[in-house]
């Protein structure tokens, strides 16, 4: 730490607008996060001529960040609250800027692929710290949640203006620019963190040793969890590849949790995590995050190959979830506060369920069912993100927070990943032929209806049990 680092003192803001500076560098931060794959998805296509890439090294220009961020925020986050939040912060910026700027020289897609990789280990290295700085930067609750509501604004902004921004991109300049738009973006947050947010004080760092085994085991679970998703969409459900993977992962998982048990310094006690508020909290972000990844691909699916519609026709009909996603930050402050915390995760999880029972009982007869079901669970994601979120941070000692923060993407990056494995598997099992062919037979629209209830009913099965688990966890708070 410089001797300037060390002598910088900033008072606890008691409003948004004095800490309007740091709040832009962290907003900048999770901009990042919404608009990078939003955006590059668009560009695959022009991506995959130029470059002469195959189907399965597009796939990896986008997978290899998601499998990259969502394995190694755990450990990034062990590691910044012993080295120093804003610290490891400054420096994945710092690496996020300089892979972006890689970008204007990439000329194979195995480069292209090199530098999905960096940017995912910056994204490990700065996203989690955005939530976690934010929380350490009021000691109310009330402005922490207003914060983080204005931060998650900021990205639902970037995600829903990340394609069509991205089309218009295209249209007059390279590929290559989507990607080096993360460089201002970058120095921006540079400017924001540095200025705006004092270095960690010392006794606020958490000194106990790395668990090197535990960072690897649990990195190794998380990975083979996210890759095992797209192994059942691609492989099918008859492939022994995604099963093995499945289990792998599985058996990863239970090797942490022994680890962690039985660890000395370990790198995250599942005591902490056992903690109501935390378990609680966690539970309520994986259901959000299953209902809004497995109902998005399934609706996208049924618009376009059962009802026929186009894709620009179908991005308009996903408009419901994202208008509320974006008007909804203007809600969740006056909710929170009418109901309390507590309450305000209870209710918006069981609006995610309740748009998941009205999407897999209805959906079928007709599209404004299917709104329905977008609004009740964009509407319940809104809110319960940033709750949940925050009540994990609550539950957890100050010199856990982005650890704790890690945790809660983690679980919304897993279950996400597992809300389209459960739909895809189901629908490959259910359906006969191919799914992408232009005219279905009589039994093959059959089939697809029924499966995409039966997938529907699923998903919902297993929101509403980490919903149940959740409150039970909740009423233990007090």
């Amino acid at each position: 730490m410089s001797s300037q680092e060390s002598t910088i003192v900033v008072r606890e803001p008691r409003s948004l607008r004095e800490a309007w500076v740091a709040l832009a560098g962290l907003a900048a931060v999770f901009l990042f996060e919404m608009l990078d794959n939003s955006i590059l998805n668009v560009a695959l296509p022009t991506i995959g001529r130029e470059l002469r890439a195959s189907t399965t090294a597009l796939q990896w220009a986008t997978g290899a960040y998601a499998v990259v961020f969502g394995g190694l925020m755990l450990a990034a986050g062990a590691i910044a609250d012993r080295l120093g939040r804003r610290r490891i912060m400054l420096i994945g910026l710092v690496l996020l800027g300089l892979a972006s700027l890689a970008t204007a020289f990439v000329s194979t897609a195995e480069q292209l692929i090199a530098v999905r990789v960096a940017m995912g280990i910056a994204a490990a290295m700065t996203t989690p710290g955005s939530m976690a700085l934010a929380f350490r930067l009021f000691g109310d609750d009330g402005l922490r949640l207003r914060a983080l509501n204005l931060i998650s604004t900021v990205g639902m902004i970037g995600l829903a203006i990340g394609p069509t921004t991205g089309g218009f991109v295209l249209a007059i300049a390279p590929w290559q620019v989507l990607l080096l738009v993360n460089v201002p973006i970058a120095a921006l947050a540079i400017i924001g963190v540095r200025t705006g947010i004092a270095a960690d004080k010392p006794a606020d760092l958490h000194r106990d040793p790395l668990d090197v085994t535990g960072a690897l085991l649990g990195t190794a679970a998380i990975v083979l969890a996210l890759i095992a998703p797209t192994l059942f969409v691609n492989e099918g459900a008859n492939s022994w590849l995604p099963w093995a993977v499945a289990a792998a992962a599985a058996m990863s998982a239970i090797a942490y949790y022994l680890r962690e048990r039985s660890a000395r310094y370990p790198l995250l006690d599942p005591k902490l995590v056992a903690h109501p508020l935390v378990s609680s909290g966690l539970a309520f972000k994986a259901a959000s995050a299953l209902a809004v990844s497995g109902l998005s691909y399934l609706v996208t699916l049924q618009l376009q190959l059962d009802w026929g519609w186009s894709p620009a026709l179908a991005a308009i009909g996903m408009l419901p979830q994202v208008i509320v996603l974006l008007a909804g930050s203007a809600f969740v402050n006056p909710f929170v506060k009418l109901v309390g915390l507590d309450w305000a995760a209870r209710l918006s999880a069981g609006a995610v369920v309740a748009g998941l029972v009205v999407y897999a009982l209805l959906g079928r007869n007709g599209y404004p069912w299917i709104a329905l079901a977008l609004v009740l669970v964009a509407a319940g994601m809104r809110v319960v993100g940033l709750v949940a979120g925050t009540n994990v941070l609550r539950g957890l000692p100050e010199n856990r927070t982005t650890i704790g923060a890690a945790l809660v993407d983690t679980a919304g990056e897993v279950t996400s990943g597992a809300g389209i494995a459960i739909t895809g598997t189901i629908l490959a099992a259910l359906f006969t032929g191919s799914i992408a062919t232009s005219h279905w037979s009589a039994q093959q629209t059959s089939q697809f209806r029924g499966a995409v209830m039966v997938a529907g009913l699923a998903i919902t099965a297993v929101a509403a049990a980490l919903v149940a688990w959740g409150i039970l966890r909740s009423r233990r708070t007090a």
